[in-house]
């Protein structure tokens, strides 16, 4: 049933930034066959919503296991056959979004009828968001729908690919575009002109800076690197080598350690960037994402559960994000656990196997028996 529930996932290209309506509708459809009272909640843009199912008493402090509903788009080169047709060779299961993450949304709605079959003295939640690949942009609208729709959960399953190991920590992150308009001219008369691109490198050479001052510490240890990181990921300006160039964008982003706020460590590139207008040059700064560390307690109650849960050791941290961070700040203890290989996620080839579906669908049942009544 669930490599079933994953080639009808897999089937839907619900590539993020791209409207979510037909995945969120059969999803929808199939939790209400099996009892669960679903509450769809669109987002400001329109055309895409977060999912949020209960099954038991939604009155009471349950669990939450959470994921998304998009993927990162197919277009790289590689691939074997059509990535959003579900392909069986062996035990693997090849199509996007296999690992990240629909190889776990198939395990939660698996199994759903049993845990519909169930008397649960405590409620279980699917929340299904929307763009988590641009930066978490759809879970902070249901986050803050949570009060309306369930009693405050004893904790929240972030089902990204960690092998079904609950991951406790992970760095967050901000990024922006830097935009910097100048004035245009001939390169021959280069004191007519405002070159952007010049403007834009003394910003940069900020980030360079910021980046390696933050090599310096604070340091985690339970990270890879150990430190809060900048990088300059996109640059672009210009339209021919005699032009001065009057426009340039470029794209940044910080990876911040537990405890350090990664929007205020770019205060100082953002200080730098405005500070350009004094020179007669126009700025902006858009954010493109946001989004805080994870960090819990290996002494916490949720960390016990998922130890026993899945019978495998925790992992401290890991280096790349996910929405279990906002979920944190949100004041809910949130923890990563789901099946599959991060080093599988957004390339050709994606694949998941049989036997991590049955290992993660086997946990959430065992996650539903601890609920009965």
């Amino acid at each position: 049933m669930v490599e079933d529930i994953l080639a009808t996932l897999v089937g839907f290209p619900s590539v993020v930034g791209t409207p979510n309506g037909p995945i969120t509708d059969w999803i929808v459809e199939y939790c209400r066959s099996h009892g669960a009272v679903v509450h769809v909640l669109p987002g400001p843009e329109g055309d895409r919503a977060n999912l949020f199912a209960t099954i038991g008493p939604a009155d009471v402090p349950g669990y939450v296991l959470s994921g998304h509903t998009d993927v990162v788009p197919a277009t790289e080169s590689g691939w074997s056959a059509d990535p959003f047709t579900l392909r069986c060779e062996g035990d693997r299961l090849y199509g996007r979004g296999t690992t990240d993450m629909k190889g776990f949304l198939a395990c939660a709605l698996a199994a759903l009828p049993t845990l519909a079959a169930t008397p649960l003295r405590r409620p279980l939640h699917l929340a299904f968001s929307y763009d988590e690949e641009a930066g978490c942009r759809g879970v902070p609208h249901m986050i803050a729908e949570l009060p309306k729709l369930c009693a405050k959960p004893l904790g929240v399953l972030v089902g990204e690919p960690s092998g079904l190991q609950a991951v406790l920590a992970h760095k967050g992150k901000a990024a922006a575009r830097l935009e910097v308009r100048g004035r245009s001219g001939h390169s021959s008369r280069p004191d007519q002109g405002l070159n952007a691109v010049h403007a834009m490198v003394g910003v940069l050479g900020e980030a360079v800076a910021e980046g390696r001052a933050l090599e310096e510490g604070p340091f985690d240890p339970r990270f890879a690197p150990p430190y809060s990181t900048l990088q300059v990921g996109i640059i672009k300006g210009g339209r021919a080598l005699n032009v001065i160039p009057d426009h340039c964008t470029a794209e940044v982003e910080l990876r911040a350690i537990a405890g350090a706020n990664p929007r205020a460590l770019l205060e100082p590139l953002r200080a730098r960037l405005g500070a350009l207008e004094a020179e007669g040059f126009s700025v902006d700064w858009s954010e493109l994402s946001a989004y805080p560390a994870l960090a819990l307690s290996p002494q916490s109650a949720l960390a016990a559960l998922m130890g026993e849960l899945t019978g495998r050791p925790l992992i401290e941290a890991v280096s790349y994000g996910t929405e279990a961070g906002l979920f944190q700040d949100a004041d809910h203890d949130a923890v990563i656990c789901g099946p599959g290989d991060i080093a599988r996620a957004h390339r050709p080839d994606e694949f998941i196997t049989r036997g991590e579906l049955e290992a993660c669908l086997a946990m959430i049942l065992r996650l539903g028996e601890r609920l009965r009544a």
